[in-house]
């Protein structure tokens, strides 16, 4: 009888990946690449002789196999967790899961998060970047940080910055250009996904935009790369241009900063209960560190 009970790895990966519906995401919450996930959860659909999700480009869900095996798998792990808080105690490390888009992840809060973790040593973060606000369920977020407008229907929105772009291009690049007129004549990167944020940029100045770009990338990491590299200029947020200059990274900015029309947000349901104290810490910390004016805060 035992012999049939399956792995209890991939019935943790089972459940992750059921209930974010991402593998991607479930490997970044358990510690494992997405190729692992995948595996463990192609041994366990073998080893019950099913499959257990559709699989379609952009799209994973549960079948009706998958869907009624979820409850009874997610029961017995939690009563093995209660058994073994029961018996041995509880957890010194307490988890939460921060989505943040990526550029902000990458560019901004990563780096930063090292001040969280040594005034809070007991609290262990889980940061999802991600593209796509919605490609991890809402229920298991416990901190939702998203750029825009704040148009978020049926949440509670909480504005923690507010946001600039400023035009930047490598170190070498930046002895030419000797002012807002000089940039429609250079090589322009385009961020594709926002909203044109050079159009934006030149409006402020009066002057007309070019047709078209050179270049045109999907991210603002992609961009600044470029723009370290000496391939181009872009028009980014001030905030991700600070951060990349107190890096070390060969950038300067060649323009001031004009407003963006976007900001970063707290979001959460409108009918959220009060946060575990792990997360007010966080979001408390969050909030010091939008306002404060340093890049790379030191404490």
């Amino acid at each position: 009888m035992g012999t049939q009970v399956p792995n209890l790895s991939w019935l943790r990966t089972f459940e992750a990946a059921a209930r974010l519906l991402n593998f991607t995401a479930a490997g970044h919450e358990l510690g494992l690449t997405q190729t692992a996930v995948s595996l463990h959860i192609k041994a366990l659909e073998t080893k019950l002789g099913c499959d257990l999700f559709v699989r379609r480009p952009r799209n994973l869900k549960l079948t009706e196999l998958g869907n009624a095996y979820l409850p009874p798998v997610r029961k017995a792990l939690e009563d093995l967790s209660l058994s073994t808080l029961g018996l041995f105690g509880p957890e010194m490390t307490r988890a939460i899961t921060v989505r943040v888009p990526i550029s902000t992840a990458v560019l901004w809060l990563a780096p930063q998060l090292g001040v969280f973790q040594a005034l809070h040593p007991g609290v262990a973060v889980r940061l999802v970047s991600t593209i796509w606000a919605d490609s991890i369920a809402d229920d298991d977020v416990d901190v939702d940080i998203r750029s825009g407008h704040g148009n978020w229907p049926g949440l509670k929105v909480e504005k923690l910055s507010e946001e600039s772009i400023t035009p930047v291009c490598s170190a070498d690049r930046a002895k030419a250009i000797t002012g807002p007129a000089d940039l429609p004549d250079q090589s322009l990167i385009h961020i594709l996904g926002l909203e044109d944020t050079w159009s934006r940029y030149f409006d402020q100045h009066g002057i007309a935009p070019p047709q078209q770009f050179e270049v045109c990338v999907d991210t603002t990491i992609a961009a600044l790369e470029m723009v370290a590299a000496g391939n181009g200029i872009a028009a980014i947020m001030t905030r991700y241009a600070d951060a990349a200059i107190a890096a070390g990274r060969p950038i300067a900015k060649v323009g001031q900063p004009v407003p963006f029309g976007q900001s970063h947000y707290l979001v959460e349901k409108a009918d959220h209960g009060p946060p575990r104290p792990e997360i007010s810490a966080f979001t408390d910390w969050l909030r010091k560190r939008f306002s404060d004016g340093e890049a790379y805060p030191r404490n």
